[in-house]
This record gives structure tokens, C-alpha cells and sequence, in this order.
């Protein structure tokens, strides 16, 4: 039974890396995963991995990043040293929103939409949203089109779009890059901040869920301690290779063919789930 779980993990950690970076949605995609790869685990754990896989997910970021993000490499000027304070704060900023409406509601949005129907259903409507403001933007010369010229009040917009994703099948990189978006900023611009807004809201969700799971009676026994791991390097590895995939299809690409993706696979679900029914 374990050697099927970790193999399972290792699907589930590829559908991790590749959807927690692509706008479409990578707790919508576990969720649907689990419908049809089901974890031999409890449910408690099965729950808690769908969340805390995606730490292995953010580690890439830092790998990535970890020079651009790090206020205290002696490489960097005093100029750029602040710079990199500024940006950290201004994540902070962005975490705002999350942290007072999201924690509270956590229970709530587990309860009523971690299902196989709403997330289907948000696939198709941040689909639509992102063909809609992709047409609309598409000759329109973005305001933003560096890091240094996002500003508090931008990453405070983008924090409130980061609330959308609370809901499965939204996207937390697709909500908070289409808000920078709409705002004003470049596909470039709004695709890195939302990776490293993706740093502290990750880690907290993950602290959360470990936390709820401890708490409730659960305990990690040598098993889900393997397979929980397995999850996190899988996603870890492939989201290098998605990260980087990203950033260079947005330097010749818009998101529409997501908002596309996000359609037809919402569609497809929703006919599973009738005929399942």
C-alpha cells in the first residue's frame, strides 16, 4: 500500500508543480485529482497534503529567486538592498487582505466548496475572465513594467484579487495576476510578484492546515511522513521546470489560451459530474 501511495504522490506532486505556477487553478486540480487517484490515506491527510504539497511548490521560487529576494546577499548595492526591503514589504502588504479574511473563513470554504462541482464551475468563470481581459488589454501599453514601480496601494489591490482564490478552482496565481493586470501592470511584472506573494501565503496555509491536522488527533507516522515528502520534492522539481516554462511563454504570449484551457476542461467536468451523478 505504500509503494502505491508514493507513486500516487508522484502524480500528484507533478499536477502540483505544473498547476501552482500555470493560472489554472492547482487546488482545483488536486481536488479533481483526487477523484480519480485516490490516496490509500485518510481523509484528514488527504486534505493536509493538498495544501502542504505546495511547499514544495514555493521552495522553487526561493531556489529561483533566492539572490533576487535576499536583502542581504554583500552583492548588493545599499540601493538595491532597499530595494529588496521594499518589495518584501510590499508583499506583507499584499498578505494583508488573506490573513484577516482568509484564516477565519478556512473552515467555511472546506466545508461547502472543496467539491468536485464548484470547481469546475470557477475553472469556466476565471476562464472567461481571462479572455475577456485579455482583449480588452490587447492594445492598451502597460503603467507597470517594473518591480520598482508597483506600489502599496497595487500590491494592496492585489492582495484584496488574492481573496478570489480562497475559493477551488479559482487560481491564487491566476486571481492575483489578473488583479495586476486590470491595474495596470505588465504580464512580466504581475506573473513575478504573484510568485513571491505566493512565499508567505503558502507557508501560512501550510503552518494552518499541519496545525489543524495535529490539533484534530492526527499524527504523522512514518508513511504519510514518506509520502508527504515524496509530494513536495515532486512538486519541487517540476515546479523549476514550469517557472521557468511561464516566463519565457509570456514574453511572446498572452494568457488566453489558459482562459481557454480553464473552459473547455470546466466543461468536460461538469458533464462527468452529470453523468456521475
Amino acid at each position: 500500500m505504500l509503494i502505491a501511495n508514493i507513486f500516487k504522490a508522484i502524480i500528484l506532486g507533478i499536477v502540483e508543480g505544473i498547476t501552482e505556477w500555470l493560472p489554472i487553478s492547482s487546488t482545483g486540480h488536486l481536488i479533481l485529482a483526487d477523484e480519480f487517484i485516490k490516496m490509500n490515506m485518510s481523509p484528514a491527510f488527504t486534505e493536509m497534503f493538498n495544501v502542504v504539497i505546495q511547499l514544495g511548490a514555493i521552495l522553487a521560487v526561493v531556489v529561483l529567486y533566492f539572490s533576487k529576494l535576499n536583502p542581504f546577499a554583500p552583492s548588493k548595492t545599499s540601493a538595491e538592498k532597499k530595494d529588496t526591503w521594499t518589495l518584501w514589504f510590499k508583499v506583507i502588504i499584499a498578505c494583508l487582505p488573506a490573513a484577516v479574511i482568509g484564516i477565519p473563513a478556512d473552515d467555511f470554504l472546506d466545508a461547502h466548496f472543496h467539491k468536485f462541482l464548484p470547481v469546475a464551475i470557477m475553472l469556466i468563470v476565471y476562464g472567461i475572465a481571462f479572455i475577456v481581459v485579455e482583449k480588452q488589454n490587447k492594445h492598451k501599453q502597460p503603467k507597470v513594467t517594473t518591480l520598482n514601480d508597483f506600489t502599496y496601494k497595487a500590491a494592496l489591490i492585489v492582495g484584496a484579487f488574492q481573496l478570489l482564490s480562497l475559493v477551488p478552482g479559482t487560481s491564487r496565481s491566476g486571481a492575483t495576476i489578473l488583479g495586476a493586470i486590470i491595474i495596470g501592470s505588465s504580464r512580466f511584472v504581475a506573473t513575478e510578484f504573484s510568485f513571491f506573494l505566493g512565499i508567505p501565503v503558502m507557508f501560512g496555509a501550510s503552518g494552518l492546515k499541519i496545525f489543524k491536522f495535529i490539533s484534530h488527533g492526527n499524527s504523522f507516522g512514518s508513511s504519510e511522513t514518506i509520502v508527504l515528502l515524496v509530494g513536495m520534492v515532486t512538486a519541487f522539481v517540476v515546479s523549476i521546470i514550469a517557472i521557468k516554462f511561464l516566463l519565457d511563454y509570456i514574453k511572446r504570449n498572452d494568457f488566453t489560451a489558459f482562459g481557454w484551457y480553464r473552459i473547455i476542461l470546466g466543461i468536460i467536468l461538469i458533464g462527468y459530474w452529470l453523468i456521475a451523478m
